[in-house]
């Protein structure tokens, strides 16, 4: 198998190490089989494949959708990058917790996060590259976000002051998101 479930996290998150094959051409790696990651718990139909450019000190996030939800699956390309996703889901016995960690492109990481997350990340390189597969097509009508900084999740963040684009600085807390009728959809 191509792909390694290191680790699982808050009720959905799946961390994969993919393997990488070397020989005197350099190297090759399956990043994605949608019958292995279904065997995983992963689903295997992506519709929407995004690709992200940030310099030094951006944090993006944390962002998700409802209509449709959105599962997002994330490697860094280049650069190292700390990502994050969030437990939004009212429901869930790990709702308000988050799960986030230092990734590089050495490290052949993928991060899964289900519907349901807040997902988000920060370049601590001078630069950094992610891809992300998604489950749903981009709906901006549908879409919003929690602050980097709210004070319920309390996400550790490696950097102090981010540069933040506007959406990310006027972003709504984690309390007034689960007022929002739309949060109901988040379920396990």
């Amino acid at each position: 198998m191509p792909f390694e479930k290191e680790s699982e996290h808050l009720n959905g998150i799946v961390v994969l190490k993919t393997k990488e094959f070397f020989d005197n051409r350099g190297s090759f790696m399956e990043m994605y089989r949608s019958d292995q990651f279904e065997e995983i718990g992963i689903p295997g139909t992506f519709v929407q494949e995004n690709y992200s450019f940030s310099k030094k000190g951006v944090v993006r996030g944390l962002h998700f959708q409802w209509e449709p939800q959105l599962g997002k699956l994330m490697r860094v390309l280049s650069g190292t990058g700390f990502l994050v996703a969030a437990d939004i889901r009212k429901n869930s016995p790990s709702f308000g917790q988050w799960y986030g960690r230092e990734v590089s492109q050495e490290d052949r990481i993928q991060i899964w996060a289900p519907p349901g997350f807040a997902r988000g990340f920060c370049a601590l390189s001078e630069s950094l590259e992610i891809q992300y597969l998604c489950t749903g097509i981009y709906n901006p009508e549908c879409e919003s976000g929690i602050r980097w900084n709210d004070e319920s999740l309390n996400i550790k963040w490696p950097v102090k002051d981010p540069i933040l684009a506007q959406k990310d600085k006027d972003a709504q807390s984690l309390v007034e998101w689960m007022k929002n009728p739309n949060s109901e959809l988040f379920k396990i």
